[in-house]
């Protein structure tokens, strides 16, 4: 049986809501819950776990949706009646000190003394007039909320710049900044390597990557995916790519992202040009094929613009790049071909991903492999699925895109949703599902290269 409660005008932010549910998933005779606002995309998703009802399908964006499926009545009631308790809890009252809660950013700032950061996360209709306080207080930015608009970013970048501060993101959900990792970035070895990056699990990968061949970061620049879209004009990455420049510990240069706008392309490349330090790219799916200076060297892969970069920061020749991923090759080559062996009949492949990097990463090498692939963040439009909750033919997604996130976590921290779609896919008949999470990575000990 499901029993639905929906709260008019109960806003909770998604980490809170992701709490609750998995709370009240853990009471006995519980089946499965959604704890999520009722946004139209989180309709389709609660659709699709089978939890839909009319009471949800009525209610609005701002309204507060919890549904429950259970064994029996009394489990539903002890169901929602945990999840009301856990929303309506309030947070304990420290005194002072360490504990003490700042009322607001006014108070944070004065707490906190000589703070040059803020990170914020709130939902994307509050993010943008925040972030603009926070500028306005010269405060350097993190923007991790998602589902901001495009004009929002344009004006706070454009203010940023003016002011001297980096403004990273909207949906900038990694960075690395004097050795300290911020939201989902790794403890890495410092180094002499500096990263800017238009894509967060990009940066992941390569940051850990160059640690783990001995090699550090000076600093991991983070700039949301936006960044380098014609609306935005990379302002964050030129800016970016000017610090790391001036930087005395910064020797060697990386930039990820996917394909740049030709126009922003041009301007990124005219900044390569002015730096008189090695720089190495990766654009996938967008490489700069004309020679931009004799210290710049393009990439295909992570893997190889990672290698690149530790190549060039610790002064060996770049066919050492070369060896470390051919052999990587090798070991990946034979498990696939292993895999392939134990079936034979034809089968469709589901990347279910929590990054859209490794999303483009995907369409650039499969298709080769297997045939025609179809994405909801597509490199090619032809190839965008109608719908991503219906997966036709050899499909890959990224499940952090806005339409996943919107009131609910990134699949980083709520891999509920991604963990629904695996066993969906996998239950249908000709289905192979490769499950990847933001990267392998985030335990670099899984890393093929290690094992």
């Amino acid at each position: 049986m499901i029993k639905t409660v929906i709260k008019k005008g109960a806003y909770f932010d998604s980490v809170s809501l992701m709490q609750v549910a998995k709370k009240i998933n853990a009471i006995s005779g519980v089946i499965d819950s959604a704890v999520v606002m009722a946004t139209k995309e989180n309709k389709g998703i609660i659709k699709a776990s089978g939890l839909l009802t009319q009471e949800i399908l009525s209610a609005g964006d701002s309204d507060l949706a919890i549904a429950v499926s259970a064994k029996t009545q009394e489990a539903a009631a002890a169901a929602l009646k945990a999840a009301d308790d856990l929303l309506n809890k309030k947070p304990s009252e420290a005194a002072s000190g360490a504990d003490r809660k700042a009322a607001g950013l006014d108070d944070a700032v004065k707490m906190l003394g000589g703070a040059n950061l803020a990170v914020i996360s709130v939902a994307g209709r509050f993010a943008g007039a925040l972030a603009a306080d926070c500028l306005d207080k010269n405060l350097n930015v993190m923007l991790f909320s998602d589902n901001v608009p495009v004009e929002t970013e344009l004006a706070l970048k454009t203010a940023a710049v003016k002011k001297g501060l980096l403004l990273m993101g909207p949906d900038c959900g990694t960075a690395i900044i004097n050795g300290a990792p911020i939201a989902f970035a790794n403890s890495v070895r410092r180094g002499n390597i500096g990263v800017v990056a238009a894509s967060g699990t990009g940066l992941q990968e390569v940051t850990v990557l160059i640690s783990n061949e001995g090699a550090g970061i000076s600093q991991a620049i983070g700039t949301g995916s936006r960044d380098v879209k014609i609306e935005i004009g990379a302002l964050t990455l030129l800016q970016a790519l000017k610090m790391l420049a001036a930087d005395p510990a910064t020797e060697v240069l990386l930039i990820v992202s996917k394909p740049p706008h030709l126009q922003v392309l041009k301007k990124i490349t005219a900044e390569i040009k002015k730096i008189r330090k090695p720089v190495v790219a990766v654009f996938l799916g967008g490489e700069i094929k004309e020679k931009i200076k004799d210290d710049f060297y393009p990439a295909k892969t992570l893997e190889e613009a990672a290698y690149k970069a530790v190549c060039l920061g610790k002064g060996w020749k770049l066919g050492r790049a070369r060896e470390i991923i051919y052999d990587m090759t090798l070991k990946v080559g034979e498990l696939a071909k292993k895999e392939a062996a134990k079936k034979k009949k034809a089968s469709r492949l589901r990347g279910l991903f929590s990054g859209g990097t490794f999303v483009s990463e995907a369409q650039l090498i499969l298709p080769e492999l297997i045939g025609d692939t179809w994405s909801n963040a597509p490199l090619d439009k032809k190839w965008k699925l109608k719908d991503s909750l219906k997966l036709s033919g050899n499909a890959v997604i990224d499940m952090g895109e806005d339409e996943f996130t919107v009131g609910r976590p990134h699949p980083m921290i709520d891999f509920s949703l991604r963990n629904k779609m695996i066993v969906s896919e996998a239950r249908k008949p000709k289905s192979r599902c490769c499950c990847l999470t933001s990267c392998w990575a985030t335990d670099p000990t899984l890393s093929p290269w290690k094992t």
